[in-house]
């Protein structure tokens, strides 16, 4: 029988519900924190976003840090800080200050899209022109460094930072992060919950590429999926609307904040926006425990990942937190 019994963690990008502040948007992002981690969550990740008024997630440092202030075990980490935006060494301090306050709790989520539009991007000023975006192999081998043992260290040191050793992973929506995780060595994380396309090509590649490292002996391979988990078939259907609306926000730049769910998506998008939004939210466990059971199963006979890394666009938080106990009950097999 197909192994469903997986680890599973979240990823949050911190979205402001409709009739929430950007205050009651944190405090929900720590509130699911807290319940994930009494359910057993493997780990728990913030994304990166900028010059988006609907998401909280553009100071992920913070947010992290703020997360592990409110936590007791779990590791928090960045799903992902979007390299482009950053110089490598603040990065290393920031993180590296935040594994010396919480020791084995941070982890390093890195990208290589700036997480915004280019007019924002630009603002972000890293570099007069675009050429970090391909610095981006050089910029994680100089995380791995800073990160790494007093030996390997050059006259530039991240302090504190030197000996921590905090885990980095590539995260990529395409089969060049594929490539430069499986080089390199690293776990590789693949963001099905909004670019679930190249999906099958990029797990292939990374697992046929793998090198062995000195952080990892063997691939390790994550994928992020959207989950819609209730206790009824149709009641999973009906708050998955809510997921349609985010969606749809994307593909008319809109900026509505997370919405209750609605009875008919039919009256809101037309055919073409429908398709678009299909397309980007194909990978998703939706439906009754009996059902999401069967939709990973079908999924690990075909994917077999190492983990599984849940994202949860529902308005209800209540009903949000018991889509997650549904999935950690499946996957432990109760």
């Amino acid at each position: 029988m197909t192994n469903v019994n997986i680890p599973v963690s979240v990823l949050n990008l911190v979205p402001i519900r409709k009739g929430q502040n950007a205050k009651q948007a944190i405090d929900s992002m720590v509130e699911l924190a807290r319940a994930t981690e009494k359910m057993g969550y493997r780990r728990y990740w913030i994304a990166e976003h900028h010059n988006a008024p609907t998401l909280v997630s553009s100071a992920t440092a913070l947010l992290i840090k703020h997360t592990l202030e409110q936590t007791e075990n779990i590791p928090v980490g960045s799903g992902g800080i979007m390299l482009p935006n950053h110089a490598p060494l603040v990065v290393a301090e920031q993180f590296g200050t935040m594994a010396t306050i919480y020791p084995n709790r941070v982890e390093l989520g890195l990208g290589r899209a700036p997480g915004t539009d280019q007019l924002t991007s630009n603002a972000l000023r890293r570099s007069r022109g675009h050429e970090s975006v391909y610095t981006f192999p050089d910029d994680v081998q100089s995380l791995l460094t800073y990160f790494g043992p007093e030996e390997v260290q050059s006259y530039v040191k991240a302090h504190p930072g030197v000996g921590t050793r905090v885990p980095i992973y590539i995260l990529g929506s395409s089969t060049d992060s594929a490539y430069l995780a499986a080089k390199l060595g690293l776990p590789y994380v693949f963001a099905s919950h909004f670019a679930p396309q190249q999906m099958g090509a990029a797990i292939s590649i990374y697992r046929e590429k793998f090198q062995p490292s000195e952080y990892l002996d063997k691939p390790y391979m994550m994928v992020c999926l959207n989950v819609v988990a209730a206790e009824t078939d149709e009641e999973a259907k009906l708050l998955a609307s809510s997921l349609d609306l985010f969606f749809l926000n994307v593909v008319r730049s809109s900026t509505m904040p997370l919405s209750p769910p609605i009875e008919n998506m039919d009256d809101y998008w037309n055919p073409m926006e429908k398709e678009m939004v299909k397309s980007m939210t194909s990978a998703v466990l939706m439906g009754s425990k009996e059902s999401i059971r069967e939709q990973l199963i079908d999924f690990q006979e075909q994917f077999a990942v190492d983990e599984l890394m849940a994202i949860s666009y529902i308005y209800d938080e209540e009903k949000q937190k018991r889509s997650y106990e549904i999935l950690k009950e499946v996957v432990d097999g109760r």
